[in-house]
């Protein structure tokens, strides 16, 4: 997730792009530049780190010119760093892009434009689309971009422009949010409508496989084929704080709502039709997972709990003992780590101090470090070996809700990858697998229709003292999440725990109204989880289930059944969280807490 912006007008064009990025650093703070066009040249100005470097460099060199580019990055390709600040040139310095989203590709193609004496600055595959641009150009420049899309594979929005053709932008979008806004005798260009609202409420959404041409005159839009599509733009009402939360009231309800996005982004391009996963950044040696006979998950946390998940995952797909715990932990407690195995290493930030200190010491053990981050260029991304990144984006709320979603769909596909390769997952069993990890999105988005009915639930247990969450074994470990979400942003006194555990000695505290969730996904367990329910029903629990839709039994003893779509237990997990999620949030926004920035928590716990 970046932010894009454009300028074609009378005004300053530094100062647009500069005020728009602001309201568009929340897609991406690891770094941002620009680029404007003027005498005939392109200028451009970029440093890695916060939007206050670009300011400072621009305070010493500043760009004049009416028309221009900008981007705020989050890595996907290429550590952050100067070079890999978008916006990119060619070789010529005649074409300059900006790019939000991944190229699938772009291995192959830069092979090809290097052969052809293309030369290369950064490590990004955006990098890959400028040169196309260039070698595509014959004196039109968006039948130049039009071209060089159809030789490009991914999920993106782009925006180009060259001296060669001064005062004029070419944008497309394919999946990757664009909008165009219009004022008067000027026109503008935005990942999303917050970057522009200061300038104009005149707002055209730009749809995927539409290409917009921006000149002094205007803005067209058009189809990939080059179809002029004529369509009225809207009248924006949100204020500027509404627009960077998308018109939601919260950024954590936000982020809840871009989950199905988030899965798809996660696993896009890393799917074969064979069922195997291609995972960049994860170079094992040969021979090496065959050779597996332990891992090791070390995390704190919401990646803990993913990290639960894991090693359920992982377990059942490599066949060989997985041993998960929390990193402040294994960190003093003389782990038996020895030479050869594997440890896998989750933190969203990549920059917590725990988990950070728990990979070093595997590593210095001899385990082979395997670091699940949402960020590139962290400092976990750097102590590791091996590296897969969750593409969730920037997660602004404390709370977090779409980053452990990411590591769930990372986790299933190491598990893919690391089973196929061992042999543990058949072919077959990697196809079918594979093509219900596919269908998660639109599952996911099915989920989110319950929210009324998950807020209504929350208005009766907002307030009381004490809630308890049970499950047996991955419904036990999105147990332990739903738990955390709640305490978190409520601040009520929330435990989860095996449902097999309850009778040895937490049943005691089950009286009258007392509210119980129940996650039950599992088939070879349902009997014993149905077990548990019912204990804590005769002893007058109000109990509230996460049940498949077709489940018929469930309602026999809940009083309130989440259903949410059928997928194969061991996929589970992923669809089974957001109601709970939501459940967090409703009670919390019942009890009229900050959702976002809960008491006495930090996003990223980088100190000890």
């Amino acid at each position: 997730m970046c932010g894009i912006v454009g300028y074609v007008g009378p005004r300053n064009a530094q100062e647009v792009l500069v005020s728009s990025l602001r309201r568009l650093e929340y897609r991406g703070y690891d770094s941002a530049g620009i680029a404007i066009t003027g005498n005939g040249r392109i200028g451009v100005r970029k440093s890695a780190g916060k939007l206050q470097r670009l300011d400072d460099v621009l305070a010493e060199q500043p760009l004049t010119g009416n028309v221009g580019i900008g981007h705020t990055r989050w890595a996907t390709h290429g550590v952050p760093n100067d070079l890999n600040a978008h916006p990119h040139l060619d070789s010529s310095g005649d074409f300059v892009l900006v790019h939000n989203g991944i190229i699938e590709n772009f291995l192959p193609l830069k092979e090809q434009l290097l052969e052809e004496g293309h030369r290369f600055r950064s490590d990004t595959d955006t990098e890959v689309l400028v040169h196309l641009v260039a070698d595509e150009y014959d004196g039109d420049l968006i039948e130049a971009v039009r071209r060089s899309i159809g030789r490009a594979k991914g999920a993106y929005a782009l925006v180009v422009m060259s001296s060669r053709e001064p005062g004029r932008i070419v944008a497309a979008r394919m999946i990757s949010p664009l909008v165009v806004g219009f004022g008067e005798g000027e026109t503008f260009l935005a990942s999303d409508i917050p970057a522009i609202l200061p300038y104009t409420r005149s707002v055209l959404v730009i749809n995927d496989g539409e290409m917009v041409d921006i000149t002094p005159d205007g803005a067209t839009v058009q189809t990939m084929a080059g179809e002029v599509i004529e369509r009225e733009p809207m009248e924006v009402s949100w204020d500027a704080g509404q627009a960077e939360k998308g018109g939601y009231p919260h950024f954590m309800l936000k982020e809840i709502y871009e989950q199905p996005g988030v899965i798809e982004e996660t696993l896009r391009g890393r799917l074969q039709p064979d069922g195997t996963a291609v995972l960049e950044g994860v170079d094992l040696p040969d021979g090496f997972v065959a050779g597996l006979d332990k891992v090791w998950i070390t995390a704190c946390g919401t990646a803990y709990h993913a990290g639960l998940v894991g090693r359920d995952v992982l377990e059942k797909a490599l066949r060989i003992p997985i041993e998960i715990d929390y990193a402040h932990e294994l960190r003093y407690r003389d782990p038996l780590i020895r030479r050869g195995t594997l440890t896998i290493a989750i933190s969203q930030s990549g920059e917590t101090a725990d988990t950070l200190a728990a990979g070093r010491l595997a590593t210095e053990l001899g385990s082979r470090m395997l670091a699940l981050t949402n960020v590139v260029g962290s400092t976990l991304s750097r102590d590791a070996a091996d590296i897969l990144y969750t593409r969730a984006g920037p997660e602004i709320a404390v709370a977090s809700t779409k980053a452990y979603t990411a590591m769930l769909i990372g986790t299933y596909l190491l598990a893919l990858r690391l089973g196929v390769d061992r042999g543990t997952v058949t072919r077959d069993g990697a196809v079918q697998l594979a093509g219900e990890l596919r269908a998660l999105p639109d599952k996911a988005n099915r989920v989110l229709r319950m929210d009324a009915d998950i807020a209504a639930i929350a208005g009766r247990i907002a307030g009381i003292d004490d809630i308890y969450f049970i499950g047996r074994g991955l419904d036990y470990a999105v147990a332990t999440e739903g738990s955390l979400k709640l305490k978190e942003i409520s601040y009520m006194h929330s435990e989860a725990m095996p449902a097999g555990e309850l009778k040895h000695g937490t049943l005691a505290l089950i009286t009258d109204g007392t509210p119980v969730v129940v996650v039950l996904t599992q088939s070879h367990l349902y009997d014993k989880t149905i077990s548990g329910l019912q204990e804590v029903k005769a002893r007058g629990a109000n109990v509230v289930a996460v049940a498949y839709e077709d489940d018929t039994e469930v309602a026999k003893y809940a009083d309130h059944v989440l259903r949410i779509p059928r997928t194969i237990d061991f996929l589970s997990p992923v669809l089974s969280i957001i109601p709970l999620q939501l459940l967090a949030y409703h009670v919390a926004k019942e009890l009229g807490h900050d959702i976002d920035m809960p008491r006495n928590l930090a996003k990223s716990v980088t100190v000890e």
